[in-house]
């Protein structure tokens, strides 16, 4: 795997672009080995992606975590705590045990290898690759940025069924879940062989890359992926126990905006750092992620004062959330403006979601998973095809036929990207949806998903933990 920069490579943006190698060279080094590599590596970058992995961290420990606790009743804040906390901690360990050698290695189209187990090979002087030509991070670097990923993505579906799962089934779920459907996800949207190995690229790259998808930090592999498991997951696990007869307000909205508000600031880390370096689209990303997020929480605003006379500070922090959600597979594909009408466009979308199509339907997606994530990644998914058009002020797509790469704005087909994107979202559709079913099914049948009734109107802080959140 040396020859293909020793780290599979290819990470979280899109199939995109080239930077000036921030080293003296005579000219950029086609194919470089791993001594080349070395000097190829700069200090800032690799800062800047430890910093970004830490961001994502605090996304899920504590934003989200906070986010869903506030959401739930005062009997459930604990278990969702331990959910989110633990998933983390369980995630973490199946990425570099074998997670990182199944997402990003080469393998196949749909899977990677096992050549990276256990972190194999894998070392303080072995590489990964940018979306640059000669421009490299520590392997290390990569390996955490990613886990983070790993790490969020299964906590985002515990949202769905909140209140009224199993713990033990829950930790059984993520392991399976993260090996059987987001790893081979990772691996089609994000494995390549690189742009300095671009010999290698068509037949050593995922599915979904090779197909054209663009997905700058996940709008497929972590928002539709998780939201449409979440939704098979609050089907199959059935309706919370007084569903739609007893209220079961949020108990603390004050969390939630605290959450809320560090799932902002993480997300500069998720979005802008899957560019895997410091350069220009790196700030290109970060301030589309602003302003669409900024442009989201006040249109869901409106149309809750439009709807209800009155806006609402969680209907605001939905709003955030979907415009994070959006924004992410464009987020270094797209310009400011293009960005913001993504914003405002999304949250009404969303807002028809969790309230006339949840109401009318009478499914208990708890905490508005899929009407927000999965509904949310679609349209920006979709949407990444037409924001990145060179004509509409985006970024476009980097030509990594030539040496070194270049940007070739006059190949952009909008209408052919969008059909692309279109396909993309299908497939993780179907893959995840189906994939989740079987997983949720077997774990039924062999230890049951949801608690007694009886543990479930005690509320699981008690009834699974043995405490309570709060001692009155």
């Amino acid at each position: 795997m040396i020859r293909k920069m020793i780290g599979g490579l290819a990470g979280t943006g899109a199939s995109l672009f080239a930077a000036t190698a921030a080293f003296a060279q005579d000219g950029p080094i086609k194919a470089p080995t791993a001594e080349q590599m070395a000097g190829m590596v700069d200090k800032g970058d690799t800062t800047w992606m430890l910093m970004s992995s830490v961001l994502v961290l605090l996304m899920s420990i504590p934003a989200l975590a906070l986010f869903y606790g506030g959401l739930v009743r005062t009997k459930n804040m604990l278990s969702v705590l331990m959910q989110v906390f633990m998933i983390v901690s369980v995630a973490s360990l199946v990425w570099v045990s074998w997670g990182y050698s199944m997402a990003f290695t080469s393998g196949g189209p749909f899977i990677g290898g096992f050549s990276k187990m256990f972190l194999m090979g894998v070392d303080a002087t072995t590489y990964a690759a940018t979306f640059s030509n000669n421009v490299y991070i520590p392997e290390y670097a990569f390996v955490i940025f990613q886990m983070t990923f790993a790490c969020i993505t299964p906590a985002l579906i515990v949202g769905a069924f909140a209140e009224r799962v199993k713990f033990s089934a829950l930790m059984v779920f993520t392991v399976l879940w993260l090996t059987c459907i987001y790893f081979p996800m990772a691996h089609m949207v994000w494995y390549w062989a690189g742009p300095d190995f671009l010999a290698d690229a068509p037949t050593d790259a995922g599915y979904l890359w090779g197909m054209g998808a663009l997905d700058f930090a996940g709008g497929t592999v972590v928002h539709i992926n998780a939201g449409i498991a979440g939704l098979v997951g609050c089907l199959m696990i059935g309706k919370r126990i007084g569903f739609g007869k007893e209220a079961t307000p949020p108990h603390s909205l004050t969390m939630t905006m605290i959450g809320a508000s560090l799932l902002w600031v993480g997300w500069f880390g998720f979005n802008a750092g899957s560019n895997l370096e410091a350069n220009g689209v790196t700030a290109v990303a970060f301030i589309n992620t602003f302003v669409a997020t900024a442009a989201a929480a006040v249109s869901w605003a409106i149309v809750e004062q439009i709807h209800h006379g009155k806006p609402s500070m969680l209907g605001a922090a939905t709003g955030a959330v979907a415009g994070l959600v959006a924004i992410t597979p464009a987020s270094g594909l797209g310009a400011p403006m293009t960005s913001i009408l993504l914003g405002l466009v999304v949250s009404p979308i969303c807002y028809f979601f969790v309230s006339t199509v949840k109401n009318k339907l009478k499914y208990d997606d708890t905490l508005d998973v899929f009407g927000v994530h999965c509904i949310g990644g679609i349209v920006g998914a979709i949407a990444t095809g037409i924001v990145a058009a060179p004509s509409l002020g985006g970024q476009g797509v980097f030509d990594y036929t030539v040496f070194p790469a270049g940007f070739d704005a006059a190949s952009y087909d909008m209408g052919k990207q969008v059909f692309i994107q279109i396909k993309a979202v299908v497939i993780t559709l179907l893959f995840s949806g189906i994939g989740s079913a079987i997983l949720f099914f077997v774990i039924d049948k062999v230890m049951g998903l949801r608690p007694s009734e009886e543990s479930e109107r005690e509320g699981l802080d008690i009834s699974e933990h043995g405490e309570r959140a709060y001692n009155m």
